[in-house]
């Protein structure tokens, strides 16, 4: 029998619909758990390291997060990573088995399929944001040249380091978690793919423009995950993009701490997504790539003893 990415926690012998949640209700007490030590470790920073983290229990007490000093930037980043390791940990006390199942199809990530979505999300983000930043120029929108200030090597090197982690993590658990626990109750990808959108986007604190564009992100991101049977295309899709935005900020090309979108912005990420999705489609088909799991038919009943047969 096969079965498609979000159906794939009904391949495993021992699910029950009830199982995925208590995964989430176990994962969520592992990530606010884990949250909550990971303040703690930033709060007492503040206290013994005053002439580098003095600043970050006001701006944590006040809830004022501004992402352009490097210290904010790895707590509130570093954050939302900590839903990677709270949702695997989640799954490796409810199953389903094996834990790869979560990653695709094939049962792990598929590590040369997601090389080859690297570079086609590069042209893509390359083509669009090279193309937006000499319309923005045009229109005097954008400044003429960076702007290198103290905290733009360290942001950089965070960006490098944490941004993969915090944009695999979110797809772990919307594209992932929530994909295959939805896909586990209703058939049809749809429902899979759709329902876990407003989650995604209301996590996300914009505008109805930002909103907007957050949801079509999430969409296409689904829609990759179920075509290509994982979360290669998807993981990709998004590292590319969070870390191409931060750095860019690091050079003062983009406010880091923007809290609205616009129509424009919303055009590229159609232009975007609908691009690379079309790139992603093209090498999947050309590299022959699996999407469904298939798995041997569950035994047949054993016919009844002639002695206890109900006679017709």
């Amino acid at each position: 029998m096969d079965y498609a990415y979000h159906r794939l926690a009904r391949s495993w012998p021992r699910y029950a619909w009830w199982k995925p949640l208590i995964t989430g209700l176990i994962g969520l007490v592992i990530y606010l758990g884990l949250s909550i030590a990971y303040a703690v470790v930033f709060i007492g920073l503040s206290f013994f390291m005053p002439d580098v983290f003095g600043g970050f229990a006001d701006a944590l007490s006040t809830l004022s997060l501004d992402l352009g000093d490097p210290i904010t930037f790895a707590f509130a980043i570093g954050s939302i990573a900590l839903m990677l390791p709270a949702i695997i940990l989640a799954m490796l006390i409810m199953g389903p088995r094996p834990l790869g199942l979560l990653s695709s199809v094939a049962g792990r990530l598929r590590w040369g399929w997601l090389a080859r979505c690297i570079p086609l999300a590069l042209a893509v983000y390359g083509v669009v944001f090279t193309l937006s930043f000499l319309f923005d120029s045009a229109v005097g929108a954008a400044p003429a040249a960076p702007v290198v200030t103290s905290t733009t090597l360290a942001l950089i090197v965070l960006a490098l380091v944490l941004t993969p982690l915090q944009a695999t993590a979110e797809e772990y658990v919307f594209r992932g978690y929530l994909m295959q626990t939805i896909g586990g109750w209703l058939k049809h990808p749809a429902w899979a793919i759709l329902l876990p959108v407003p989650l995604f986007a209301i996590g996300h604190d914009y505008d109805l423009w930002g909103l907007a564009d957050v949801a079509i992100f999430g969409i296409a991101a689904g829609w990759l995950t179920w075509r290509t049977g994982g979360l290669e295309a998807a993981i990709v899709a998004h590292v590319i993009n969070n870390t191409a935005l931060i750095v860019l900020g690091a050079f003062g090309f983009v406010d880091l701490n923007a809290d609205s979108g616009s129509p424009f912005a919303l055009a590229m990420t159609v232009v975007i997504m609908v691009s690379y999705s079309a790139l992603v489609v093209w090498q999947a088909k050309r590299s022959g790539l699996r999407s469904t799991r298939t798995m041997p038919a569950s035994p047949p009943s054993a016919a009844p003893h002639p002695a206890f047969a109900v006679e017709s």
